[in-house]
């Protein structure tokens, strides 16, 4: 067994403490009226034999608006001497979890709330750095192996609008999956992820929706070991069936939904892992960039993006986008740098908005600019290729010195 990676793995709940205005639709009118699930944020800290190390987090949370990832980030290089390059900060993007930071939308919220969730921030981000710093203290030799598998729940939403049924339907059905195991080859982390919309829920309690018991029933099959779920580029995806409404005569079936998604999701997990799985050896390589978006506007405006990449070893390449991605970008970028080990993420580090692909903007809709209202206008058409270009540019930067162009 190779033991030359030192893994830490921390978890910590950071379900609401008071009723509080729930993100995700802006159709609610009132905050949350109890709690369905926790809500948890966890850490997995990678360090390589050469020593450098890097800091996953995921949360189940709506979104990291950069705000609040700056003020983590900060925090985290002091403490911990990580930039944006060695953390990145993922979220499910459930829709049944509190509003976070101070989004320009719920324009519903009054002073009392806007102090809730004022509250609920400021704890969050200590919270998150404190979690930061403990699986960092928790690193110790492990081994870490990866796979991929599939699992049916996400089906592409612009079909489901109102006269769309003729739209093509992307989707990626992709389940990767790094498993953590030690010496004694006890699996102690499952990082998995998806690229589906956390929406078979919309009433007034609180949880991680379909991520939340997909993590609970992973954790349930193998007791002991931490499941961590990482959202992909689900932006144009939902699960269905799923029900946003009230009716007291359908929530009975709709509480279902959640749990039915999320036992699926742990099935497609345990398949990967009773295979064999590759070994992930070698060293973490990182890079980040901030990079010029376009808007289709007059006179030219940009949205500053931050793009993530991680490369552990030759066996796997993590991509983290940010914003609500659309998934042509997923798709795209697997195939232009390997379906097996590419493992695209996106909600990561700022979610501001949708990210739509050229075809997604060329169709229009929500997805395609209707949704973006707190931003100047659509963005323009040249945003995939200069998001691809970027990624492919980061990329080149984690090759191995001897691999890289000269």
């Amino acid at each position: 067994m190779n033991e030359a990676w030192k893994v830490g793995v921390a978890t910590v709940d950071i379900t609401p403490a008071e009723s509080i205005w729930m993100a995700g639709y802006a159709a609610r009118k009132a905050p949350s009226q109890g709690v369905r699930r926790e809500l948890y944020a966890k850490a997995l800290a990678l360090e390589d034999p050469g020593g450098a190390l890097g800091v996953l987090v995921t949360a189940d949370l709506i979104g990291f608006r950069r705000p609040v990832a700056a003020r983590i980030v900060e925090r985290c290089r002091a403490a911990y001497g990580l930039d944006w390059d060695r953390l990145i900060l993922n979220a499910s993007h459930t829709h049944s979890g509190p509003v976070v930071g101070d989004p320009p939308y719920y324009a519903a919220l009054d002073e009392r709330q806007r102090e809730v969730v004022a509250r609920y921030t400021e704890a969050l981000i200590g919270r998150v750095v404190r979690l930061v710093g403990e699986a960092i203290a928790r690193r110790a030799p492990a081994q870490l192996t990866f796979g991929q598998g599939l699992a049916g729940i996400a089906v592409n939403r612009r079909r489901a609008a109102p006269g769309k049924r003729h739209l093509p339907a992307p989707v990626d059905h992709d389940v990767p999956v790094l498993a953590v195991r030690d010496g004694s080859e006890k699996l102690l982390c499952v990082v998995a992820g998806y690229a589906c919309h956390a929406t078979s829920m919309g009433d007034y309690l609180i949880s991680g929706d379909w991520p939340g018991f997909a993590q609970a029933e992973i954790e349930a099959a193998h007791p002991g070991a931490v499941a961590m779920f990482v959202q992909g580029c689900g932006a144009d995806a939902n699960p269905l069936p799923r029900y946003q409404g009230t009716d007291p005569a359908l929530l009975g079936y709709a509480a279902a939904l959640p749990r039915m998604y999320g036992r699926i999701f742990c099935a497609a997990v345990n398949l990967v892992l009773a295979e064999k799985m590759a070994p992930v050896s070698g060293r973490l390589a990182t890079a980040f960039a901030w990079t010029e978006l376009p808007f289709d506007v007059d006179p030219p405006q940009h949205y500053a993006y931050p793009i993530s990449v991680w490369r552990l070893g030759e066996q796997l390449k993590l991509i983290a986008l940010a914003g609500e991605v659309t998934v042509d970008y997923s798709l795209r970028l697997k195939f232009e740098h390997g379906w097996e080990d590419t493992w695209v993420a996106g909600y990561s580090n700022d979610v501001f908005g949708y990210v739509p692909s050229l075809r997604v903007l060329r169709e229009g809709g929500y997805e395609g600019g209707e949704a973006n209202r707190s931003l100047p206008g659509r963005f323009h058409p040249a945003i995939e290729e200069i998001i691809t270009a970027k990624v492919a540019d980061l990329l080149r930067r984690t090759r191995p010195v001897g691999d890289r162009p000269t």
